[in-house]
């Protein structure tokens, strides 16, 4: 009987040091580790991380299953991951820049649709003031395309947008920006591996475009 009581203290005297050692062990799990990929897409789409995902719809017969659509990673663009714009004719060097915008976070999903597969790529970013000056307003031009890697690289398709992000006083903006429209042929599963989204910045989507010619 002493033995036992003995015992029960002994218990008694460890609980709170296990206790203790348990939530430490929680607390070091990190909440990014932690956090599915569901909820960084609602996250970064704009949903709410506790509201149920909708139900896929049943896939089309002799198609499979959603899960075993591929869906590309997405990465940036060699070159194009900043763009800096400087004072009115001048380099965008030094205390010339007027702003430099710069991706920080990307993520993709795809879907089936009648084209083939449908692609939404959300793309985070930052635009900052330069020494320059920034203006209030900025138009941010992106590119996002999918690309079939390979000795001889081949565009899928490729699209150019713009946003555009209101300065603040403190110089330093994010923005976000989610392409919804970016559609492709379903590939074959042998080249499904070699395929990749591209994101960047293009200038070139500032440009106007040409208009058509008028028939006589």
């Amino acid at each position: 009987m002493v033995k036992q009581l003995r015992s029960s203290r002994n218990v008694l005297r460890r609980m709170p040091a296990i206790a203790l050692a348990l939530s430490m062990s929680f607390a070091a799990v990190s909440p990014v580790a932690a956090q599915s990929l569901t909820d960084r897409f609602k996250s970064l789409f704009g949903g709410k991380s506790d509201e149920p995902a909708p139900p896929k719809p049943a896939p089309a017969p002799g198609q499979p299953a959603e899960d075993d659509l591929d869906c590309p990673q997405v990465t940036v663009r060699a070159g194009a991951s900043t763009y800096a714009v400087g004072a009115a004719g001048k380099p965008a060097v030094g205390n010339e820049i007027r702003f430099q915008a710069s991706i920080t976070k990307m993520a993709r999903e795809c879907s089936r649709s009648s084209v083939g597969i449908t692609a939404r790529i959300g793309i985070q970013g930052r635009v900052i003031a330069g020494p320059a000056g920034a203006p209030a307003t900025v138009e941010v031009p992106l590119r996002v395309a999918v690309v079939q890697g390979g000795v001889g690289e081949k565009v899928i398709a490729s699209k150019a947008y713009r946003t555009t992000v209101e300065m603040s006083e403190g110089g330093s903006v994010p923005f976000t920006f989610i392409v919804e429209d970016l559609a492709y042929p379903t590939p074959s599963a042998a080249s499904a591996d070699s395929y990749v989204f591209y994101v960047g910045f293009d200038p070139q989507a500032l440009s106007p475009e040409p208009k058509a010619r008028k028939k006589k």
